[in-house]
């Protein structure tokens, strides 16, 4: 002992005087009694902190993780491979084959997965689907404690290596305390290595130099422009092809010269670059030149560039082709290699025949001409156009006119048609108005239709037009011939408004007509209310109706609207159809006037003529008192 001194137990921290106990003794060895004091240890021995604390609080459990949420998307990958035998192959005894072997953590499953090789002809891709893999005969099943490098493992019966492991897996083992082996190399197929080797080349000595001619002339092409005609055969025509001389290698080459909308494939080539042969040995025209390719043993001679003359038939695999022209080069090559300078350049184009004139068949006679026409323009006809501009400025435009029927039958001489030209459509509609007691029955005539001409030709018919209507002209409808008499006063107005379209013979013949008509009406009225006592009660019937539907809102529409409800344009509706017409226009068809004045244009049980009713609503008394004394002629249907 070299230290005697007693150890330092007063001393300072932070400013303040601390007693300290002393730890070590007089030549440095530790005190062995205890640091605290007798009065401490007996307050330790008698202190329960349960009863100053209370009861101690355990400290919680560990939060409970399940494995699928711990290792969810943690794949050990292994690599591996397995050996196979090869018994039906003499240049193969055994096959090596690569894998990966997955194994998922968070269900302890694995599979098996061999990466595909293209052409390898073998079923590839995924070996064994993911499963938990059993690893004896007890039913124990793989666990990654059991993986490691350098181990053989036994998967339904095939072994596999595993060599390697990746970077991830690695770790993993390596944190659990497994010590894995070192990696081993892949095995690698015998076979396939075989393959890989570049081939055997074998070079024959040759006295000419294909080199030479290679670079001589490389990139440098004849081009021929020919035809093949095959017209002699059965749909057969005159096509257009490329034919390109390989100057290199001595090969042929006849590209297709597509047109647009030629309606053939777009096939590029005819004939693949090859060599032709010209002349044939006399033993290989049997020779199976479409399974085997003909060699130097079957040829005599060989298609070359001197066989190659603009203006000169070549028989080329059995088609007889026609060179026509060739491009600059082969004309400069040909003059430099031949001494040919004067290639021609032969016209081959066909000077193409007129168009055949399309004919129409003979008209049949059924419907219209241009109807019939459409089922020889298309193979499913269609409707004609029609002029829809006209249509609707011409809509519900009618020409009236009041016809006699040219006919040698005493019968017919006192018949009276109104025929009908729609403006619209040039159609014609023929009426009779029927009459009591004379035998013939009335009503529709022919219906809408257009008429041609007489000696108008079938393929070009002639329609008559509005021009071809006035007094006095004769209008041939199938044979039955009618004579105008009289029209009504909406013709002499579209007259003088088109008087472009007829000619002055058909104005004058109109004007004229009017004007004979309007001198004697005033006269007839006023002798035959003078000599007629009645005629002054019917007067005072007709101005009493006047005054009274004088201010009706309807007066100028009740014209309209009974035209519109006739059709055929003949002047007379039904009793049911007139009387709904009056209800829709407010006509107060139970006022006594009114029903005097539908009696006296009753015509017969059923029909009214609505042209005498309508005149003493819209004209004046005397004016109407004439339409309802005289024979009903068309000018005054229709004033």
């Amino acid at each position: 002992k070299t230290a005697f001194h007693r150890s330092q137990t007063l001393g300072y921290r932070n400013g303040y005087a601390i007693a300290r106990r002393p730890t070590v003794g007089i030549g440095g060895e530790r005190l062995p009694v205890n640091q605290l004091s007798q009065a401490q240890l007996d307050e330790l021995a008698s202190k329960a902190p349960v009863l100053t604390y209370g009861e101690p609080k355990q400290a919680p459990p560990a939060q409970f993780i399940p494995a699928h949420v711990a290792f969810d998307k943690k794949v050990l990958k292994f690599d591996a491979y397995f050996q196979e035998d090869v018994p039906m192959s003499t240049e193969e005894h055994y096959r090596i084959r690569q894998v990966i072997i997955y194994y998922y953590l968070e269900d302890d499953s694995m599979s098996v997965i061999e990466p595909i090789v293209e052409n390898s002809g073998i079923p590839q891709g995924k070996l064994i689907k993911r499963q938990r893999l059993a690893k004896n005969d007890r039913g124990d099943h793989y666990h990654w404690k059991d993986l490691n490098r350098g181990i053989n493992i036994t998967i339904y019966g095939k072994t596999f290596r595993i060599v390697d492991c990746d970077r991830f897996t690695q770790v993993f083992l390596e944190s659990q305390g497994i010590e894995l082996n070192p990696p081993e190399k892949m095995a690698l197929d015998p076979y396939t290595e075989l393959r890989k080797q570049p081939l055997r080349k074998y070079v024959t000595p040759s006295d000419f130099d294909q080199l030479k001619q290679f670079l001589t002339f490389d990139k440098q092409v004849l081009r021929f422009y020919a035809i093949w005609d095959d017209t002699d055969s059965m749909f057969g025509e005159c096509r257009t092809y490329i034919i390109h001389y390989y100057l290199m290698d001595n090969t042929v080459e006849i590209r297709e010269v597509h047109e647009r909308n030629n309606g053939r494939d777009p096939f590029p080539l005819l004939v693949n670059r090859q060599r032709m042969p010209k002349v044939l040995v006399e033993n290989a025209k049997n020779f199976p030149q479409c399974v085997l390719e003909i060699s130097d043993k079957e040829v005599l001679e060989w298609y070359t560039a001197k066989d190659f003359i603009v203006g000169k038939p070549l028989t080329i695999l059995g088609r007889t082709f026609f060179i026509y022209d060739c491009d600059p080069f082969t004309r400069q090559y040909y003059k430099e290699k031949f001494g040919i300078s004067d290639l021609p350049s032969i016209d081959v184009s066909k000077k193409e025949p007129p168009p055949v004139k399309q004919e129409l068949p003979p008209y049949n006679g059924y419907g219209l001409v241009e109807d019939s026409a459409q089922n020889c323009f298309v193979l499913i006809p269609k409707a004609p156009k029609k002029d829809v501009i006209k249509m609707l400025v011409n809509d519900n435009k009618v020409l009236r006119y009041l016809a006699a029927l040219e006919s040698p039958i005493p019968e017919d001489k006192d018949r009276r048609f109104v025929l009908s030209y729609f403006l619209a459509t040039d159609m014609i509609s023929i009426f009779e108005p029927p009459v009591r007691n004379s035998g013939i029955i009335g009503g529709k005539y022919l219906g809408r239709t257009k008429v041609v001409k007489p000696f108008s030709s079938v393929e070009y018919p002639d329609y008559y037009g509005p021009s071809d209507f006035f007094i006095g002209a004769v209008i041939e409808v199938f044979g039955h011939r009618f004579i105008i008499l009289d029209t009504d006063e909406y013709v002499l107005k579209y007259m003088e408004s088109n008087a472009a379209q007829y000619s002055p013979e058909a104005l004058s013949s109109v004007q004229n007509h009017f004007r004979k008509q309007q001198a004697p009406t005033t006269e007839l009225e006023s002798k035959k209310t003078e000599e007629d006592p009645g005629m002054q009660e019917l007067e005072a019937l007709i101005d009493t109706i006047h005054k009274q539907m004088k201010d009706h809102p309807c007066k100028e529409n009740i014209s309209e609207a009974f035209q519109d409800c006739d059709k055929e344009a003949s002047g007379f509706v039904d009793k049911e159809m007139f009387f709904k017409i009056c209800d829709s226009l407010n006509i107060p068809v139970d006022d006594s006037l009114i029903k005097e004045l539908i009696r006296m244009c009753s015509h017969g049980d059923d029909k009214i003529a609505y042209y005498n009713f309508c005149c003493p609503l819209d004209s004046s008394p005397g004016y109407a008192i004439g339409h309802l004394n005289q024979p009903l002629t068309l000018r005054d249907l229709f004033q």
